[in-house]
């Protein structure tokens, strides 16, 4: 059997959180196994399905590292569906409705005051249709038949069908709503995996009799918990937060898959600079009951860990070309996104104005820095020849020689070791703003 999952996004908006990490646990799981991950295209509704959603859909699989192998949009298997939903028809597994939205809330408003559950009777077969009334459809479930199914994340599952409402799986216009079509695509497409959130749990109930009316084994379900934000609730900043954000905000697609692919685990979240790592570790066995909490600045954090531990040949291409692999091996660990990396171009190239010595001591610290400059081999280690030299000069130690120095240097009061920075700024460039000039 070769390990097969899908994501199947509806076009009808940009991802968000909660999608991508939808995305990546197929990704991983499929990639773990040396399995194929395909991308499913659900674009159904076609009022609002928007191709520039598609487009966009693809541009933050690819941003994130998620290559797909192989793609399907429902709108061109419409002739499948037509064909496995006659097949059911004939076999008496849909049949046709006729109620309206009003009666049917009504009658869910009778039973609930009669303290029974809200679940729909069906009619007395036979019954003539009302004239000029097209139906809807359900699916009938099979009242006598057990579903149950060992879940990957939840454990073992048991739903009585007989406390279940037949689902809807046709509108009365013909369209299809998801539960039939991706019951029906899954087969076709041979997924073997599927790993959504637990808000599709009834769902899985249901489709499992639908693999069973399409003679067909249903895939391994894994539903996981689903994202919370910092006030414990399901957060609506999370449901808005998309990839385009988070781009703007200079995290890093890496960065966001380790988050993603521990959260609500019993596994830390760490550092990792390829998805490799990832991989190897995915398992559902590990995935908690839990709400997964989802914090933006836990992401910031490792976001910048992230960057500290990136080498320079990963990122050269997002670089300012003044930027080499020494400067950014100075810079990296006081970076939080790489776009800050060119703000530190002035630093090492100028021009920049340094603040002015703020007392006395100041410019003499500055003054004996000057003075001392020229004679320092700048190929050794300029900076301890500095100190060492203006803290004979003028008996400044500690913050009140390092501060000035770092200031007239940098313009800056906080930043990269001054061993590593200094030899990475020209001789007269330093000599220039020590001096003043």
């Amino acid at each position: 059997m070769t390990v097969t999952t899908r994501f199947a996004p509806s076009p009808t908006g940009h991802l968000h959180v909660g999608n991508v990490r939808t995305a990546l646990h197929n990704w991983l799981w499929a990639r773990r196994y040396g399995g194929r991950f395909l991308l499913r295209i659900d674009d159904t509704d076609r009022e609002r399905s928007k191709e520039a959603y598609v487009d966009a859909i693809r541009a933050d699989l690819a941003w994130l590292g998620l290559d797909i192998d192989g793609e399907e949009r429902q709108s061109d298997r419409f002739a499948l569906y037509e064909a496995e939903f006659d097949k059911l028809k004939a076999s008496g597994r849909v049949y046709a409705c006729y109620e309206t939205p009003e009666e049917l809330d009504i009658r869910r408003k009778i039973l609930l005051s009669r303290g029974l559950p809200p679940v729909y009777e069906r009619k007395a077969e036979g019954a003539p249709a009302p004239e000029g009334v097209a139906p809807h459809w359900r699916f009938r479930l099979d009242h006598d038949a057990q579903i149950e199914w060992t879940d990957m994340v939840r454990g073992p599952q048991h739903f009585e069908p007989k406390t279940m409402s037949d689902p809807v799986v046709r509108r009365a216009d013909g369209s299809w709503l998801y539960l039939l079509p991706s019951v029906i695509d899954d087969i076709a497409m041979g997924i073997t995996h599927v790993v959504r959130g637990e808000d599709h749990v009834s769902n899985t109930a249901a489709q499992i009799q639908m693999f069973a009316a399409l003679d067909a084994s249903p895939p391994e379900f894994a539903h996981e918990a689903l994202l919370v934000g910092n006030e414990g609730k399901l957060s609506k900043r999370l449901g808005s937060l998309g990839m385009d954000s988070l781009r703007d905000a200079g995290i890093e697609p890496i960065a966001l898959a380790a988050l993603l692919a521990r959260l609500g685990t019993s596994d830390p979240v760490e550092p990792v600079t390829s998805l490799a790592p990832l991989i190897a570790g995915i398992d559902f066995a590990r995935f908690g009951r839990a709400p997964a909490r989802f914090d933006e600045a836990e992401l910031a954090l490792l976001n910048q860990k992230i960057l500290h531990h990136s080498d320079y040949p990963a990122l050269a291409l997002r670089l300012p070309a003044a930027i080499t692999a020494a400067r950014w091996n100075a810079i990296r660990p006081n970076l939080i996104t790489v776009a800050e990396a060119a703000d530190w171009v002035a630093v090492f190239d100028g021009p920049f104005t340094a603040p002015p010595p703020a007392d006395a001591d100041e410019r003499a610290v500055r003054a004996a820095a000057a003075a001392a400059l020229p004679g320092i081999d700048w190929g050794a280690d300029p900076w301890r020849a500095l100190t060492d030299a203006v803290k004979a000069a003028t008996g400044a130690k500690g913050r009140a020689l390092f501060l000035p120095l770092r200031r007239a240097l940098t313009g800056r009061d906080h930043g990269p070791d001054m061993g590593d920075l200094l030899p990475l700024i020209a001789k007269d460039q330093a000599l220039a703003r020590l001096s003043g000039s």
